[in-house]
């Protein structure tokens, strides 16, 4: 099937392959194909977390400058089809997500599925694959992959107590020490799984860092932290050191196993 190039469905963002980071935003962006209009949502829904991760796209870009390393942004909404999902995840096309019914995505054809799939989804997978094994070529080492996203302060309710979080499955590579050095802040409640597991089968991490032994972690910045230019700035003043001296670490940039604690690999 041809796939569409009248809709970027990601963005690349060009660094120093050589230093062997790959930076990732599945959710950066709110964008939606003119065919899709708004899902038939008012404007007000993409001002919400439902839509995309607030702040994302302003950390990763600079975090990508601070560090001269590349990152890739998706380029479409999670309301469309969500990335950091597996192709058989039930949640992959949310019909109701946080209160909010998508009449867009309700009833959703298996063409249409399909569709989504190889126009958006596929595209975006393909891309990140593309720079991970260019990343591995032009450094000669084992990639690290580091994955931005962004929470809600409250969910269903819950007033969420973390300024950020890490998830990860378990390889502990970039986990432990990310949270141990974020943890040097007193002032910081950091959150290690929270406020969402690593462990989720057929995601990002599992499909690009998991199946390959590639060391890796995705951090959860708190919406409100970042939503404004001035706090992204200052979380990426934060986080370019510590990722850094991640990237230092003599064991990041070898290939190791860990398994997954969703089953076999």
């Amino acid at each position: 099937m041809t796939r569409s190039t009248a809709f970027a469905p990601f963005d690349i963002i060009e660094g120093d392959r050589k230093k062997g980071i790959v930076l990732l935003a599945d959710h950066a962006r709110r964008d939606l194909p003119e065919e899709y209009g708004s899902l038939g949502l008012p404007a007000e829904e993409f001002e919400r977390h439902i839509a995309y991760d607030i702040g994302v796209e302003t950390v990763t870009r600079e975090l990508a400058a601070a560090l001269d390393a590349p990152a890739l942004l998706a380029g479409f909404s999670r309301l469309l089809i969500d990335p950091n999902r597996g192709e058989d995840d039930p949640t992959l096309i949310r019909q109701l997500y946080d209160g909010t019914i998508v009449p867009g995505n309700y009833p959703m054809a298996a063409e249409e599925r399909e569709k989504r799939l190889d126009r958006f989804y596929r595209p975006y997978h393909d891309a990140v694959g593309a720079m991970i094994s260019s990343v591995a070529h032009a450094s000669g080492k084992a990639p690290f992959i580091f994955s931005v996203h962004s929470f809600t302060p409250r969910m269903q309710g819950f007033i969420r107590p973390w300024h950020v979080g890490i998830l990860w499955d378990r390889d502990d590579r970039v986990a432990r020490p990310l949270i141990d050095m974020l943890a040097e802040d007193k002032a910081l409640v950091v959150g290690d799984n929270e406020p969402y597991d690593g462990a989720l089968r057929g995601d990002t991490m599992f499909r690009h860092a998991i199946v390959n032994g590639y060391a890796h972690a995705l951090i959860e910045i708190r919406q409100d932290l970042i939503a404004e230019r001035a706090g992204a700035l200052a979380w990426v003043e934060r986080l370019a050191p510590i990722v850094d001296a991640i990237d230092r670490r003599p064991d990041i940039h070898q290939v190791k196993m860990f398994g997954s604690r969703t089953g076999p690999v």
